[in-house]
């Protein structure tokens, strides 16, 4: 009976023993064991590393600017006062315990932004995670868009803009290698060596989506690419694959299926109706019927997509002659980076970073400058061919400067400009221009030049 009487006193305090451990576990709930900040010109993102996910609250204050964040059931495990909060808009982060269990994080701000928050899953490189992101509604830091632009010639004539975009980035490294080589270090070097080679390219300019190592979202990427008025859009990632063996370098352009899916989506989407379309055309959707603004929609985007094919088609062929091709031809798909209706967008995969081969060759300066000038040099063959009306590359290609292409006219009795427009295949707009004449009246004995069309 003494033994029953002890293995009852037993099994109770072993029930209480867990009971208590569980309540220990549940009070002690989960833990921040890091932060990390992505300052970008227009938003910057803060990350918080958790031990598991956290439930949390939120709320802005103004005079002064602060955000509060009261994450709950968790403790601090790591120090804010370390975090380099430098071109970011926070000046300070504090913290405290709140109510004996909870943990409240006090953002003190530059000025009053717009936060949004989201938990993501572990990955490959980090755990749990609470993401925060500020964004600056004013645009106070962002690079304003720009209208096309001269930097090459006094007589006026714009240079092609290429919006070149560096994958990933920020919290989202892409790839990772074997070797820990991070797809979006790769990519945003390249990128950088890229719009170096192109502005010092007569007649181009270059752009960047991202400068710095921040995220920005692939809807935004596009949207940016519009705002600079862009002419092309290059977007540069690097491959992987769950084995080693796959390497080489892919283009790809926007498939038909995406095209039909952005169609019905701008459609769909009353915002875009006053988005202007092609921008050298000049097409808005502002006003138009359905189907007004589905054919005009269509034929955009089919104009857009053989373009891209086109330059495409160049960039590959100059990459296979200083890299291994993944494949021959280039490939479509339906990624969101090249789903503009009116600019002709590649995505390039410089290799396969995780081949061990490759991923060593993409992480040197030299092989990133040799893909890099490949691009380039596709780039150029093409639009050497299909000049953008009003771009100085227009211009050469219609003199064709160097060559014997340019044809002189001494005008006689009964000649008109109009005349001489119509015989030569020309327009009396680029008479005049070529010419330098203020109006379109001739005199007998003067000399015109007319280019070749």
């Amino acid at each position: 009976m003494n033994k029953l009487k002890l293995t009852i006193k037993a099994m109770i305090a072993l029930a209480t023993l867990c009971l208590l451990m569980a309540s220990m576990s549940a009070q002690a709930g989960t833990q921040v064991e890091g932060i990390r900040i992505w300052p970008a010109p227009d938003h910057t993102r803060l990350v918080l590393d958790t031990a598991g996910k956290v439930d949390h609250n939120m709320f802005a204050l103004s005079n002064p600017s602060r955000l509060v964040i009261d994450l709950k059931n968790t403790r601090l495990n790591t120090d804010f006062d370390k975090l380099d909060l430098s071109g970011s808009p926070v000046r300070r982060i504090r913290s405290a315990t709140r109510n004996g269990t909870d943990l409240r994080v006090v953002l003190d701000l530059v000025s009053d932004i717009k936060p949004r928050s989201f938990q993501l899953e572990p990955n490959q490189q980090y755990g749990h995670r609470l993401v925060l992101d500020l964004i600056d509604e004013s645009g106070s830091r962002l690079e304003k868009a720009t209208k096309p632009t001269v930097t090459h010639d006094s007589a006026g004539k714009r240079d092609v803009i290429v919006v070149i975009d560096a994958g990933h980035g920020g919290e989202d490294p892409g790839a990772i290698g074997p070797r820990g080589t991070r797809e979006k270090d790769v990519v945003l070097k390249m990128a950088h060596i890229l719009a170096d080679m192109i502005n010092k390219q007569p007649g181009y300019i270059a752009k960047l989506t991202r400068t710095g190592d921040y995220y920005i979202g692939l809807r935004n990427r596009t949207i940016l690419a519009r705002k600079y008025s862009a002419d092309l859009f290059v977007s540069v990632h690097a491959d992987a694959f769950r084995t080693p063996q796959p390497k080489g370098a892919s283009v790809f352009a926007l498939s038909q299926r995406g095209a039909t899916s952005e169609t019905a989506r701008w459609l769909a989407q009353s915002e875009n109706r006053s988005d202007l379309i092609g921008g050298t055309g000049g097409v808005s959707l502002d006003g138009r019927d359905d189907m007004l603004a589905g054919v005009l929609l269509d034929l955009s985007m089919t104009a857009s997509i053989n373009a891209s094919l086109g330059v495409g088609s160049s960039v590959l062929g100059k990459l296979n002659s200083v890299a291994r091709l993944h494949k021959s031809g280039v490939e479509q798909a339906a990624f969101a980076v090249l789903k503009s209706p009116d600019i002709p967008s590649i995505l390039v995969e410089a290799g396969f970073i995780s081949n061990p081969q490759e991923e060593k060759n993409l992480a040197t300066d030299w092989y990133r400058r040799k893909l890099a000038g490949a691009i380039m040099n596709g780039v150029d063959e093409y639009f050497r061919k299909t000049p953008p009306p009003g771009t100085l590359l227009a211009w050469q290609k219609q003199n064709r400067q160097g060559g014997n292409a340019i044809s002189q006219h001494r005008v006689q009795s009964g000649d008109t400009l109009s005349g001489l427009a119509r015989e030569n295949q020309t327009t009396v707009s680029e008479l005049m221009q070529f010419n330098g004449l203020r109006d379109d009246r001739v005199m007998v004995g003067q000399t015109i030049r007319i280019p070749s069309s």
